[in-house]
């Protein structure tokens, strides 16, 4: 049986469950084929890799380019612990799908640059994929461009040496990249569809991502999205590195 992780960090139970149920639905998962994990609540080490197919990472609110003093003790345990899981991750070249933190994770953890250069308020983009992108199994189902839900205050702006532009949009020219064969990062959201945005909008709407009386105006620029095909990337992932 097919067995994957899912390693978390939203604080509020709506916006973790709904996270949780949003990856078992377009993955094509059973709940005990994946775990679970919400990092913000305590140490997560050890994590035994070889009990599972691969690793997902979802969104979060932390991020990766706010200056050390100004994280939280929480925060800096999470950055940590991922830092080493990903050590190991990344020398074994372990299936790895990070969902928007992603992209700070291994993209810090690989030498990236991370900040706020190309942040996008919450909305659907269009991206792009690459030559490279067109390319990759993971992509191979989805047209060469393709609506996606996003909302990041930072982004990669410049890759990680070794790593594989694989999709860009024409606000973020990082929307997803590679690690060696099997480490992937998106900057937009292929677990959310239309329902799941809205949910978060108004459970992130005192965090920043938009001022709290334009919650309405957020809520209806999203509405008219046809957002479909990044779940495929889910779908993917699982029949790629899963066992059934």
């Amino acid at each position: 049986m097919s067995r994957f992780l899912l390693l978390g960090s939203r604080a509020q139970d709506i916006a973790a469950d709904g996270e949780y149920a949003a990856f078992l639905r377009f993955a094509g998962l059973r709940p005990e084929q994946l775990d679970r994990v919400r990092m913000e609540q305590g140490s997560f080490l050890p994590v035994v890799l070889d009990d599972y197919d691969g690793v997902i990472v979802g969104g979060s609110p932390y991020d990766a380019s706010t200056p050390q003093d100004a994280k939280s003790p929480d925060q800096r345990r999470v950055e940590a612990e991922m830092s080493a899981l990903l050590d190991e991750i990344v020398e074994r070249d372990f299936p790895f799908l990070g969902a928007c933190y992603g992209v700070g994770t291994l993209g810090v953890h690989q030498g990236a640059v991370i900040d706020r250069t190309y942040a996008e308020p919450i909305s659907a983009v269009t991206i792009t994929l690459t030559e490279a992108g067109r390319r990759d199994p993971l992509l191979a189902s989805l047209p060469d461009s393709f609506d996606a839900f996003v909302g990041h205050k930072e982004a990669c702006r410049v890759l990680p040496p070794d790593a594989v532009l694989l999709a860009s949009s024409p606000t973020c020219p990082v929307q997803m990249f590679r690690v060696r064969e099997n480490l992937y990062a998106t900057q937009f959201h292929p677990e959310l569809d239309l329902a799941g945005i809205v949910t978060r909008i108004g459970v992130y709407r005192d965090y920043g991502y938009f001022q709290p009386r334009e919650h309405d105006e957020v809520v209806a620029g999203v509405r008219g999205a046809d957002v479909w095909a990044p779940a495929r990337i889910l779908e993917a992932f699982v029949r790629r590195y899963g066992r059934d």
